[in-house]
């Protein structure tokens, strides 16, 4: 196996433009793989993989209740309640009909998911942030604003340690 590498200085695109071309003598195959000598692959039959509610795939394989929480904004009490609502078996999303799918998917409208939850969510920071309220300043300064201690701790919110010079006692 011979190997060829050969760099193209006169490229508008890119001058570090590299290619590689590979030569086989004699038929010898090092065991790199070419795009003309990899086996074709036979396609299946279609398979849903997943089911779109509210936006959002929720998986094949989980019982409908449990697959419903996958939507943000809807917890395990709300998939109950939806599940309540439109009076379907908690089975499989697989095994759901058409039908089936087109209820839960209008009962799950009904309640504030994903894009609408986020903006609403992202505005309420927002105003809190523009009244200069208590919670508002410690979400500008990216501080705990339930309460929690700040002086050693909260570092989910605070980040990675920030050390400073001369802080030894």
């Amino acid at each position: 196996m011979i190997c060829l590498r050969v760099v193209r200085l006169s490229c508008l695109c890119s001058p570090s433009l590299t290619s590689s071309f590979c030569l086989s003598l004699y038929g010898v195959n090092s065991g790199r793989q070419h795009h003309h000598q990899q086996p074709q692959q036979q396609r299946g039959a279609l398979q849903i993989r997943a089911a779109r509610v509210a936006g959002v795939e929720i998986p094949n394989n989980k019982r409908t209740e449990t697959a419903l929480t996958y939507i943000f904004g809807i917890g395990n009490t709300t998939a109950k309640a939806v599940m309540a609502a439109t009076g379907l078996e908690n089975k499989r999303v697989r095994e759901l009909s058409e039908e089936e799918l087109t209820i839960l998917r209008e009962e799950v409208d009904k309640y504030k998911n994903e894009g609408q939850l986020r903006s609403m969510i992202s505005l309420n920071i927002k105003r809190l942030k523009e009244i200069q309220c208590y919670r508002g300043k410690r979400h500008i300064n990216n501080l705990p604003c339930r309460g929690q201690r700040s002086k050693t701790n909260a570092r989910t919110r605070k980040g990675k340690v920030k050390t400073v010079a001369g802080r030894n006692k």
